[in-house]
Protein backbone atom coordinates (compact mmCIF):
# COMPACT_ATOMS: atom_id res chain seq x y z
CA UNK A 1 0.00 0.00 0.00
CA UNK A 2 3.02 2.22 0.78
CA UNK A 3 4.11 2.27 -2.95
CA UNK A 4 0.41 3.05 -4.47
CA UNK A 5 -0.09 5.78 -2.13
CA UNK A 6 3.34 7.27 -2.99
CA UNK A 7 2.63 6.32 -7.21
CA UNK A 8 -0.59 8.11 -6.65
CA UNK A 9 0.86 11.26 -4.77
CA UNK A 10 3.99 11.29 -7.38
CA UNK A 11 1.60 11.42 -10.16
CA UNK A 12 -0.68 14.74 -9.07
CA UNK A 13 3.12 16.43 -8.77
CA UNK A 14 4.48 15.11 -12.18
CA UNK A 15 1.55 15.69 -13.96
CA UNK A 16 1.38 19.33 -13.37
CA UNK A 17 3.06 21.82 -15.55
CA UNK A 18 5.41 24.88 -14.31
CA UNK A 19 3.10 27.84 -13.88
CA UNK A 20 -0.10 26.05 -15.94
CA UNK A 21 -1.72 23.48 -12.91
CA UNK A 22 -2.62 21.07 -16.10
CA UNK A 23 -3.39 17.55 -15.01
CA UNK A 24 -6.11 19.31 -12.30
CA UNK A 25 -9.50 16.98 -12.17
CA UNK A 26 -12.56 18.63 -12.35
CA UNK A 27 -14.57 18.76 -9.10
CA UNK A 28 -18.03 17.45 -8.51
CA UNK A 29 -21.00 19.40 -9.79
CA UNK A 30 -21.38 22.40 -6.96
CA UNK A 31 -17.64 21.82 -5.30
CA UNK A 32 -15.51 24.85 -4.88
CA UNK A 33 -12.78 25.17 -7.51
CA UNK A 34 -9.59 23.64 -6.15
CA UNK A 35 -6.61 26.04 -5.71
CA UNK A 36 -4.20 25.57 -8.76
CA UNK A 37 -1.00 24.40 -7.44
CA UNK A 38 1.95 24.71 -9.95
CA UNK A 39 5.82 23.84 -9.63
CA UNK A 40 7.46 27.25 -10.41
CA UNK A 41 10.53 25.69 -11.90
CA UNK A 42 12.51 22.57 -13.45
CA UNK A 43 14.37 22.45 -10.24
CA UNK A 44 11.56 22.34 -8.07
CA UNK A 45 9.68 19.34 -9.87
CA UNK A 46 13.24 17.17 -9.78
CA UNK A 47 13.52 18.06 -6.19
CA UNK A 48 10.09 17.49 -5.32
CA UNK A 49 10.73 13.86 -7.59
CA UNK A 50 13.13 13.35 -5.38
CA UNK A 51 11.40 13.29 -1.95
CA UNK A 52 8.89 11.15 -3.96
CA UNK A 53 10.69 8.49 -5.73
CA UNK A 54 13.77 8.13 -2.47
CA UNK A 55 14.24 4.50 -2.14
CA UNK A 56 14.89 4.40 2.11
CA UNK A 57 13.17 5.81 4.71
CA UNK A 58 16.81 8.32 4.87
CA UNK A 59 16.84 9.34 1.96
CA UNK A 60 13.23 10.86 1.68
CA UNK A 61 13.85 12.60 5.04
CA UNK A 62 16.81 14.00 3.07
CA UNK A 63 15.48 14.75 0.09
CA UNK A 64 12.42 16.32 1.86
CA UNK A 65 14.45 18.62 4.29
CA UNK A 66 16.39 19.82 1.17
CA UNK A 67 13.18 20.63 -0.56
CA UNK A 68 11.38 23.02 2.33
CA UNK A 69 14.65 24.90 2.67
CA UNK A 70 14.80 25.30 -0.87
CA UNK A 71 11.38 25.86 -1.83
CA UNK A 72 9.80 27.16 1.29
CA UNK A 73 7.24 28.53 -0.18
CA UNK A 74 6.05 25.87 -2.91
CA UNK A 75 2.72 24.77 -3.32
CA UNK A 76 4.24 21.32 -2.97
CA UNK A 77 5.71 22.02 0.79
CA UNK A 78 2.89 19.81 2.12
CA UNK A 79 3.19 17.11 0.22
CA UNK A 80 6.85 16.74 0.60
CA UNK A 81 6.01 17.30 4.37
CA UNK A 82 4.19 14.37 4.41
CA UNK A 83 6.52 12.19 2.68
CA UNK A 84 9.01 13.28 5.54
CA UNK A 85 6.18 12.18 8.29
CA UNK A 86 5.49 9.16 6.13
CA UNK A 87 9.13 8.27 6.75
CA UNK A 88 9.06 8.60 10.00
CA UNK A 89 6.14 6.49 10.41
CA UNK A 90 8.52 3.28 8.81
CA UNK A 91 10.53 3.97 10.92
CA UNK A 92 8.55 3.69 14.09
CA UNK A 93 9.89 7.37 14.90
CA UNK A 94 6.37 8.32 16.72
CA UNK A 95 7.09 11.85 18.08
CA UNK A 96 9.00 12.74 15.16
CA UNK A 97 5.58 11.26 12.86
CA UNK A 98 3.80 13.16 14.47
CA UNK A 99 5.83 16.57 13.97
CA UNK A 100 6.16 16.39 10.38
CA UNK A 101 2.61 15.35 10.07
CA UNK A 102 1.04 18.23 11.50
CA UNK A 103 3.39 20.74 9.49
CA UNK A 104 1.63 19.27 6.61
CA UNK A 105 -1.88 20.49 8.24
CA UNK A 106 -0.29 23.88 8.72
CA UNK A 107 1.08 24.09 5.28
CA UNK A 108 -1.96 24.45 2.86
CA UNK A 109 -1.76 20.65 1.10
CA UNK A 110 -3.65 19.96 -1.06
CA UNK A 111 -6.72 17.99 -0.22
CA UNK A 112 -5.68 14.07 -0.72
CA UNK A 113 -2.49 15.18 1.02
CA UNK A 114 -4.46 16.59 4.00
CA UNK A 115 -6.85 13.23 4.14
CA UNK A 116 -3.87 11.21 3.99
CA UNK A 117 -2.23 12.69 6.80
CA UNK A 118 -5.10 13.01 9.20
CA UNK A 119 -5.70 9.58 8.41
CA UNK A 120 -2.25 8.93 9.42
CA UNK A 121 -2.56 10.90 12.69
CA UNK A 122 -5.53 9.42 14.00
CA UNK A 123 -4.06 5.99 13.64
CA UNK A 124 -0.54 7.09 14.94
CA UNK A 125 -2.29 8.19 17.71
CA UNK A 126 -5.20 6.00 18.70
CA UNK A 127 -2.09 3.25 18.87
CA UNK A 128 -0.33 5.56 21.49
CA UNK A 129 -3.56 6.31 23.56
CA UNK A 130 -3.81 4.09 27.11
CA UNK A 131 -6.81 3.47 28.87
CA UNK A 132 -5.42 5.54 32.14
CA UNK A 133 -2.92 7.85 30.25
CA UNK A 134 -3.50 11.12 32.25
CA UNK A 135 -3.63 12.87 28.82
CA UNK A 136 -6.53 10.02 27.64
CA UNK A 137 -9.76 12.65 26.48
CA UNK A 138 -6.95 14.75 24.69
CA UNK A 139 -5.68 12.29 22.35
CA UNK A 140 -8.98 11.11 21.69
CA UNK A 141 -10.24 13.69 21.21
CA UNK A 142 -7.47 14.46 18.66
CA UNK A 143 -8.08 10.72 17.32
CA UNK A 144 -11.63 12.07 16.28
CA UNK A 145 -10.94 14.88 14.85
CA UNK A 146 -8.53 13.87 12.55
CA UNK A 147 -10.84 10.57 11.41
CA UNK A 148 -13.46 12.62 11.01
CA UNK A 149 -11.12 15.30 9.20
CA UNK A 150 -9.91 12.47 6.82
CA UNK A 151 -13.78 10.84 6.13
CA UNK A 152 -15.44 14.53 5.30
CA UNK A 153 -13.16 15.36 2.51
CA UNK A 154 -13.18 11.80 1.05
CA UNK A 155 -17.12 12.37 0.58
CA UNK A 156 -15.70 14.20 -2.43
CA UNK A 157 -12.35 13.82 -3.12
CA UNK A 158 -11.81 13.29 -6.94
CA UNK A 159 -9.04 11.55 -8.84
CA UNK A 160 -6.07 14.34 -9.91
CA UNK A 161 -5.72 13.56 -13.25
CA UNK A 162 -6.31 11.15 -15.31
CA UNK A 163 -3.18 9.08 -15.50
CA UNK A 164 -4.58 7.59 -11.65
CA UNK A 165 -6.64 4.92 -12.80
CA UNK A 166 -10.44 4.56 -11.16
CA UNK A 167 -8.71 1.34 -9.70
CA UNK A 168 -5.92 3.17 -7.98
CA UNK A 169 -7.81 5.93 -6.71
CA UNK A 170 -10.24 3.57 -5.13
CA UNK A 171 -7.63 1.81 -3.40
CA UNK A 172 -6.19 4.80 -2.52
CA UNK A 173 -9.12 6.31 -0.94
CA UNK A 174 -10.11 2.75 0.67
CA UNK A 175 -6.91 2.59 2.64
CA UNK A 176 -7.41 6.17 4.25
CA UNK A 177 -11.35 5.44 4.91
CA UNK A 178 -9.55 1.71 6.30
CA UNK A 179 -7.25 3.91 8.36
CA UNK A 180 -9.98 6.64 10.05
CA UNK A 181 -12.50 4.20 10.91
CA UNK A 182 -9.73 1.56 12.78
CA UNK A 183 -8.39 4.63 14.72
CA UNK A 184 -11.87 5.31 15.54
CA UNK A 185 -12.82 1.45 16.99
CA UNK A 186 -9.48 1.72 19.44
CA UNK A 187 -11.09 4.81 20.29
CA UNK A 188 -14.38 3.40 21.10
CA UNK A 189 -12.92 0.57 22.53
CA UNK A 190 -10.47 2.88 25.08
CA UNK A 191 -14.04 4.67 25.71
CA UNK A 192 -15.76 0.64 26.71
CA UNK A 193 -18.13 1.19 23.84
CA UNK A 194 -17.56 -2.15 22.36
CA UNK A 195 -20.74 -2.07 19.92
CA UNK A 196 -19.38 1.05 18.40
CA UNK A 197 -15.71 -0.35 18.22
CA UNK A 198 -16.87 -3.61 16.65
CA UNK A 199 -19.19 -1.14 13.38
CA UNK A 200 -15.68 1.22 13.31
CA UNK A 201 -13.46 -2.35 12.91
CA UNK A 202 -15.77 -3.72 10.68
CA UNK A 203 -16.47 -0.71 8.27
CA UNK A 204 -12.50 -0.10 8.21
CA UNK A 205 -12.44 -3.91 6.80
CA UNK A 206 -15.08 -3.55 4.31
CA UNK A 207 -13.08 -0.12 2.97
CA UNK A 208 -10.55 -1.71 1.60
CA UNK A 209 -9.66 -5.04 -0.33
CA UNK A 210 -6.68 -6.34 1.38
CA UNK A 211 -7.73 -5.32 5.10
CA UNK A 212 -5.05 -5.15 7.99
CA UNK A 213 -4.91 -8.38 10.15
CA UNK A 214 -4.29 -5.51 12.95
CA UNK A 215 -7.40 -4.30 12.17
CA UNK A 216 -9.49 -7.88 12.25
CA UNK A 217 -7.32 -8.97 15.29
CA UNK A 218 -8.84 -5.64 17.38
CA UNK A 219 -12.07 -6.56 15.43
CA UNK A 220 -11.49 -10.43 17.15
CA UNK A 221 -11.01 -9.02 20.73
CA UNK A 222 -14.09 -6.72 20.25
CA UNK A 223 -16.02 -9.50 19.32
CA UNK A 224 -14.78 -11.36 22.66
CA UNK A 225 -15.51 -8.67 25.07
CA UNK A 226 -19.14 -8.35 23.73
CA UNK A 227 -19.41 -12.08 23.78
CA UNK A 228 -19.52 -13.30 19.62
CA UNK A 229 -16.89 -15.72 20.51
CA UNK A 230 -18.08 -17.59 17.22
CA UNK A 231 -17.42 -14.31 15.57
CA UNK A 232 -13.96 -13.68 17.38
CA UNK A 233 -13.11 -17.76 16.31
CA UNK A 234 -13.70 -17.09 12.61
CA UNK A 235 -10.98 -14.11 12.45
CA UNK A 236 -8.88 -16.09 14.38
CA UNK A 237 -8.56 -18.94 12.49
CA UNK A 238 -8.75 -16.99 9.26
CA UNK A 239 -5.41 -15.98 10.64
CA UNK A 240 -3.89 -18.77 11.69
CA UNK A 241 -4.45 -19.99 8.10
CA UNK A 242 -3.29 -17.11 6.48
CA UNK A 243 0.29 -18.25 5.04
CA UNK A 244 3.59 -15.83 5.89
CA UNK A 245 1.37 -14.76 9.04
CA UNK A 246 3.34 -12.08 11.29
CA UNK A 247 4.59 -13.69 14.25
CA UNK A 248 2.72 -10.52 16.32
CA UNK A 249 -0.63 -11.67 14.69
CA UNK A 250 0.03 -15.39 15.38
CA UNK A 251 0.65 -14.36 19.09
CA UNK A 252 -2.71 -12.23 19.53
CA UNK A 253 -4.42 -14.73 16.90
CA UNK A 254 -3.84 -16.99 18.87
CA UNK A 255 -4.40 -15.41 22.64
CA UNK A 256 -7.80 -13.56 21.54
CA UNK A 257 -8.98 -17.56 20.24
CA UNK A 258 -8.37 -18.97 23.77
CA UNK A 259 -10.44 -16.24 24.85
CA UNK A 260 -13.50 -17.33 22.48
CA UNK A 261 -12.87 -20.99 23.69
CA UNK A 262 -12.84 -20.26 27.41
CA UNK A 263 -15.98 -18.55 26.74
CA UNK A 264 -17.78 -21.05 24.70
CA UNK A 265 -16.51 -23.03 27.77
CA UNK A 266 -14.51 -24.79 25.83
CA UNK A 267 -11.11 -24.15 26.90
CA UNK A 268 -10.02 -21.97 30.00
CA UNK A 269 -12.33 -19.89 32.39
CA UNK A 270 -14.58 -17.32 30.46
CA UNK A 271 -13.85 -14.55 31.02
CA UNK A 272 -9.93 -15.26 31.73
CA UNK A 273 -8.49 -13.89 28.79
CA UNK A 274 -4.38 -14.64 28.36
CA UNK A 275 -2.59 -11.22 29.65
CA UNK A 276 -0.47 -10.42 27.01
CA UNK A 277 -3.59 -10.73 24.53
CA UNK A 278 -4.82 -6.24 25.26
CA UNK A 279 -1.97 -5.60 24.51
CA UNK A 280 -0.76 -7.41 21.68
CA UNK A 281 -3.90 -6.45 20.09
CA UNK A 282 -3.27 -3.03 20.32
CA UNK A 283 0.03 -2.80 18.58
CA UNK A 284 0.08 -2.90 15.10
CA UNK A 285 1.94 -5.19 12.71
CA UNK A 286 4.58 -4.21 11.14
CA UNK A 287 4.16 -2.64 7.07
CA UNK A 288 4.50 -5.06 5.10
CA UNK A 289 7.22 -4.78 2.27
CA UNK A 290 5.94 -4.07 -1.21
Amino acid sequence: MKVLIIGVLAAMAATIAPAAGQGQSSQPAGAPAPKVRSLRSKAEQQALQAVLHATTNEARILAADDFVTKFPKSDFRGLALWAEAQAYQQKNDYVNMVVYAERVLESDPDDATKAQTMAMLALAIAQHTGEFDLDREEKLGRVEKYADGALDILKTLPKPNASVSDEEWNSFKGQMAADAHDALGMDAMIRKNVDGAIKEFKTSIDATKAPSPSTEMRLAAAYNQAGKYDDALALCDKALNAPNLNPQIQRVALAERSRAMGGKGAGPKAGAPAAAAPAAAAAPAPAPKP
